[in-house]
Formats: structure tokens, C-alpha cells, sequence
């Protein structure tokens, strides 16, 4: 099943919801919308995106070994509240 089919379940009113758990302020029509953007995206603007982001001052790229990378999600996501 392809991220454009629209998968859906019946509840016991009958009408059909997403089954797909989204994060707070996040629906099915933001993440196709998401998805759109970056199939849609040429390689020079997806290259321009990259080092926009590689420059930019307010962030920072880290290395993070792969076994280590779920410990640093909860622990960036439990910083943020």
C-alpha cells in the first residue's frame, strides 16, 4: 500500500477514521502534504535545503551512533516538554 492510498477503519458509528497515530498538531492531510513537498522537490532544491539547513546558525549537526539514536529522541523530546 502506497503513502498516497488512503487506509481507513470502520468504528462502531460506521464512519471511517485514519488509523494512523500522528503527533500532537499533525493529521493525515499535513503529513500527505509533507510528502508532496519533498517527491515534488528537484535535487537542486532539495540540495539548496540541505546546506540552507547546514549553515544555519540557531542549529547544530551532531553524529549520533546508531544504537544511541532512540536514547537522544526521548531525551530531546523530554527537554522540550
Amino acid at each position: 500500500m502506497t503513502m498516497r492510498a488512503k487506509r481507513r477503519t470502520h468504528t462502531k458509528r460506521g464512519v471511517s477514521r485514519d488509523p494512523s497515530p500522528y503527533p500532537k498538531g499533525w493529521n493525515r492531510k499535513r503529513v500527505q502534504a509533507l510528502i508532496d513537498y519533498y517527491e515534488n522537490q528537484t535535487d537542486e532544491e532539495a540540495v539548496a535545503e540541505a546546506e540552507t539547513a547546514y549553515r544555519a546558525q540557531d542549529s547544530a549537526m551532531i553524529q549520533v551512533p546508531l544504537k544511541l539514536v532512540t536514547r537522544v529522541q526521548k531525551l530531546l523530546a523530554k527537554r522540550a516538554g
